[in-house]
């Protein structure tokens, strides 16, 4: 006698369980196009630097203009409560473990100085940089006029899980396309990790989705809350409803993968899967310009309640032109990750990145592990 099933579990996939299969043709590395666009602002390469306080500060998303990419800059943290955030984030970093948490949540408890908020944007914008800037929904309505009348050119929409359909005691909560009627700048928003809730929110009229709940290197959201899905899964799911989408409405919004990279075959893997971009968190915090000074820290986890992040360690590794462009002479993957997407794309035959979609993909558990005995029994330095 069968027992009945309840619920009918599918499988889910990371990183580490795929690997990319290669074309049946190639193509020079220097002949692909990775150009990416929100609306009508493009930027030469499709990376994007995390709105967290140890990533982004106005002068690291000066630097990551000049490269090519964008950096996000988190409205609701260190920049905008503190008028000296260098001193504030020196104190973080001098600080031991186990006092970091109480501290931080000490820190964001200080409310935001609007004026601060225009003066951040501004920095950014007189350098000549695209300014790209973050907050929750809670704080969306108050700050937009202000993030709009200072010039910044894209607004990010960010919490742990956003959706189309919030119920709230407002009564008049945060909708999306009422929003986008009242701002004039491409408006992003995340994070989700579904079919239905991407589909939702690209039916609001907004100009890309961000894709991940819980993969970062400084979140716990999914240990102390149980939620989130692989990003391969995820990025897929969500790139099915860009298709689906698409096809509705004639209009393509980007889908952007965000967290969970460590190395440039990840990178790579997120393209695949049908990514248009990908946020990074922990690889630029090791940059020798992020503000974090060799730490990292999760979004959540100065919550005065429910901390979902811990303050890690990821020391300063290189530039932050060689993590991204090389040269290098580390060879694990976490340095020169252009040259990285490149020469994968130049593998698979993939002129561009909706080409590199096209690209066959498998499930292999032991991409990572197979034939690599003698770099497995390597002793830790």
């Amino acid at each position: 006698m069968s027992s009945p099933r309840f619920r009918e579990l599918r499988r889910a996939y990371g990183f580490d369980e795929v690997a990319i299969v290669p074309g049946d043709k190639t193509i020079n590395p220097d002949q692909t196009n990775i150009d990416f666009s929100i609306n009508n602002l493009t930027f030469s390469i499709p990376i994007i630097a995390a709105a967290m306080d140890a990533v982004t500060d106005p002068k690291f998303a000066v630097t990551m203009s000049k490269f090519g990419g964008l950096a996000v800059l988190n409205l609701e943290g260190i920049q905008t409560k503190y008028d000296n955030p260098q001193d504030i984030l020196a104190e973080i970093a001098a600080t031991a473990n186990d006092k970091a948490t109480a501290l931080l949540q000490k820190i964001y408890s200080q409310p935001i100085k609007e004026n601060l908020v225009s003066e951040r944007i501004r920095v950014v914008k007189e350098a000549g940089a695209a300014c790209a800037v973050s907050v929750t929904p809670a704080n969306t309505k108050r700050l937009a006029p202000i993030i709009c009348e200072a010039g910044a050119d894209i607004l990010i929409v960010q919490s742990t899980v956003t959706t189309a359909r919030h119920i709230s005691k407002s009564n008049q909560g945060l909708l999306f396309n009422r929003l986008r009627e009242s701002v004039s700048i491409p408006i992003v928003v995340g994070n989700c990790v579904s079919f239905s809730a991407c589909l939702e929110l690209m039916r609001t009229g907004i100009a890309a989705v961000l894709v991940g709940v819980g993969p970062g290197a400084a979140c716990t959201s999914r240990e102390v809350l149980g939620v989130g899905v692989p990003q391969i899964t995820a990025t897929m799911d969500c790139a099915a409803a860009r298709e689906a989408y698409m096809k509705e409405s004639g209009r393509y919004v980007p889908v952007i993968t965000d967290g969970g990279f460590r190395k440039g075959g990840e990178l790579c893997k997120a393209f695949v899967a049908g990514a248009d971009a990908v946020m990074l968190g922990s690889v630029l915090a090791q940059a020798k310009e992020a503000p974090g000074q060799g730490y990292h820290w999760g979004m959540s986890h100065p919550h005065p309640a429910l901390p979902r992040g811990t303050r890690i360690k990821v020391g300063t590794t290189g530039s932050l032109e060689q993590i991204l462009f090389g040269p290098t002479s580390v060879t694990d993957g976490s340095q020169n990750f252009i040259g990285a997407l490149r020469t994968a794309m130049g593998i698979c035959g993939a002129k561009n990145i909706q080409e590199m979609h096209q690209a066959e993909m498998v499930i292999a558990p032991s991409i990572i592990t197979e034939g690599k005995s003698w770099q497995l029994s390597l002793p830790s330095c």
